[in-house]
């Protein structure tokens, strides 16, 4: 196949291509617009391979869409760009809006149009092979209380932020795609990923780099906050499994069934760099030290749990790693690999 991926320079995205290019014979076209969080260094380990090409274009930039389309024929979309930082969306809403929302749309347009000529012209691709796979989050649910199952795919929408909101509209758009126009589309909503390559901004990498540092570990609130784990590469798995196997129209969630508070990721960190990296910054007597309590964030969700039944069942996906070998992966990686990092962080002075 050749896969026609958004947002390929994130931190999904790029684990999706890395499996897809060191494990099928499939070609990527990586069409993203380099945001602050998009980065093309995490590709360097498959930037030279054949089956690999980048294209730096704006979702929202329809012509040029519509020509990425024209020019590389791909049997398939993968739409995993999209603007994904709840702090951010409650500061800076719009750019929300016009990537997950607009952005989404646009490229629903593209590939309606795309879709409908492949019986209209000479083509590779066949019609009934095509699929749009729309790569969305578990936080469209809402959260849960403590007492309450977790979200399969019939629970209702109930966005709480900025971010899950638009995420939340840009699934409906699919839906009506689907359902107006037979765009054969396919959704998947996952719960938290971390691992390798993931922007400092986020819990796990922000946590692991401050600590190395000897800087604070803010925590929102009392950080009995839960949310459910999955290792980027499980998701990776699992993301090409709905590509190959799922049903059109279908919508899939995807989790690690690693259910953790805030509070317990960062003494998992914290304990896991007392062993790896016991020779301290600062004169610090223990990582836990650093932690320290900030005002919550609005709106802050309490929990969110998936229930991975129906992928498991039905495609046979289930997560490989266990929160405490994808944790201690994820540890070792960015201490093997701070010219990664390190470069973010001098941008962000």
């Amino acid at each position: 196949m050749k896969i026609l991926i958004t947002g390929g320079a994130g931190f999904i995205g790029s684990a999706l291509i890395r499996h897809i290019i060191n494990n099928t014979q499939d070609y990527v076209v990586n069409v993203d617009k380099l945001t602050y969080a998009g980065n093309l260094a995490s590709l360097t380990t498959v930037a030279n391979n054949p089956r690999y090409t980048f294209e730096q274009v704006d979702i929202c930039d329809q012509l040029r869409i519509r020509e990425i389309f024209d020019k590389y024929q791909p049997d398939a979309v993968i739409h995993l760009a999209a603007e994904s930082h709840v702090d951010r969306s409650i500061h800076r809403a719009e750019e929300f809006i016009q990537t997950n929302i607009v952005g989404t749309y646009r490229l629903l347009e593209v590939a309606r149009g795309y879709w409908y000529r492949l019986d209209q012209v000479k083509s590779a691709v066949k019609k009934s092979q095509f699929r749009f796979i729309n790569v969305s989050t578990d936080e469209v649910y809402g959260d849960l209380a403590a007492c309450e199952p977790p979200f399969t795919e019939q629970s209702p929408y109930a966005p709480s932020s900025p971010y899950s909101a638009s995420k939340a509209a840009g699934d409906h758009l699919v839906r009506a795609w689907l359902r107006t126009y037979h765009l054969p589309t396919i959704i998947t909503n996952c719960s938290n990923n971390y691992g390798a390559y993931q922007y400092p901004e986020k819990l796990i990498p922000l946590m692991i780099l401050n600590a190395l540092q000897g800087k604070k570990l803010p925590i929102y609130g009392d950080g009995l906050q839960i949310r459910d784990w999955l290792f980027v590469e499980d998701h990776a798995r699992a993301l090409y499994q709905v590509l190959t196997k799922g049903k059109i129209g279908e919508t899939y969630n995807i989790g690690g069934n690693n259910e953790k508070t805030n509070i317990e990721i960062v003494y998992a960190i914290c304990d896991l760099l007392e062993e790896l990296v016991p020779n301290k910054p600062n004169n610090i007597k223990n990582y836990r030290d650093l932690i320290t309590h900030v005002e919550d964030r609005a709106g802050h969700d309490k929990r969110y749990a998936i229930n991975a039944t129906k992928i498991t069942n039905s495609l046979g996906w289930q997560p490989q790693e266990d929160f405490d070998s994808g944790l201690r992966k994820t540890v070792e990686w960015y201490l093997a690999n701070p010219q990664w990092w390190k470069k973010i962080l001098e941008k962000q002075k």
